[in-house]
């Protein structure tokens, strides 16, 4: 389906002013380096984070490091977004697991990630599956609730409609249920990949033996502040490219289902 004319002007409308922003804060950073001559330690300015950009993109030696954090946080946002959606589903469908379920898992959200990362490195051991764990555990909720919310906000009418042919449980919840929850999905699982880099980085931090997150610890130590502000760039174009390639998803979903 084409991107109608108004979609595509508003979608350059928004890069042109977040290209201008852009510009404008990369202005406003050099101009605040040069006018209190702060020290690369403290502050680099944009030239050094570029040349570390380049260095670790073009050079090669993110690479590695980006690899293990995506693996970390997209699979543990697979895992933990699976998870999520599954137990949305079951608890959408019954009043006792609701009741059992959902003050649970509000209490277990509500626990800090960096309060239970080292337990998770403790059980799960410094490497990919303790990430895993962790990223999960952030990426469940998100879907949870959206699922649960989604599932219970289908068409009422839609669904006494099959009802009245007899149709089963499993078969309003296949065709009726889960296809109006799409839109509500795509949005959990956007909130779900930004807290899978944070949930990742977290778990680099505490104990990792690659990742950017893993780099900027190390880093920290030789207050290379540019290669550090660099990882963390890496990590916003990481989630954000994930983020907006969702969100455009989302939207082709909704128009279609307007159709």
């Amino acid at each position: 389906m084409a991107e109608p004319p108004i979609a595509r002007g508003e979608t350059l409308g928004t890069v042109a002013a977040s290209a201008a922003t852009l510009a404008v804060a990369l202005a406003a950073w050099e101009a605040l380096v040069r006018g209190l001559a702060l020290s690369p330690q403290v502050l680099p300015g944009p030239g050094l984070v570029a040349q570390a950009l380049w260095q670790g993109w073009v050079g090669g030696t993110f690479w590695p490091h980006i690899a293990i954090t995506l693996q970390g946080a997209l699979g543990g946002c697979l895992i933990g977004s699976l998870l999520g959606f599954l137990t949305g589903v079951a608890v959408a469908g019954s009043r006792r697991l609701r009741l059992a379920l959902y003050p649970v898992v509000i209490a277990i959200q509500s626990m800090p990630t960096v309060a239970v990362a080292p337990l998770i490195v403790v059980y799960f051991g410094v490497g990919l599956p303790s990430k895993l764990v962790t990223v999960a555990l952030l990426c469940f909720f998100p879907l949870f609730v959206n699922t649960v919310a989604g599932l219970q906000a289908a068409d009422a009418r839609l669904v006494d409609l099959y009802r009245a042919s007899s149709a089963s449980r499993w078969r309003v919840l296949l065709d009726v249920r889960i296809p109006g929850c799409v839109p509500s999905l795509l949005a959990g699982l956007q909130v779900a990949v930004v807290l899978s880099f944070i949930g990742c980085v977290v778990s680099e931090f505490v104990a990792s033996r690659a990742g950017l997150g893993h780099l900027i610890k190390t880093y920290s130590s030789d207050l290379n502040v540019a290669v550090m502000f660099a990882c963390v760039v890496s990590l916003a174009v990481l989630g954000g490219g994930t983020g907006y390639t969702l969100n455009w998803l989302r939207e082709r979903v909704r128009l279609r289902l307007r159709l």
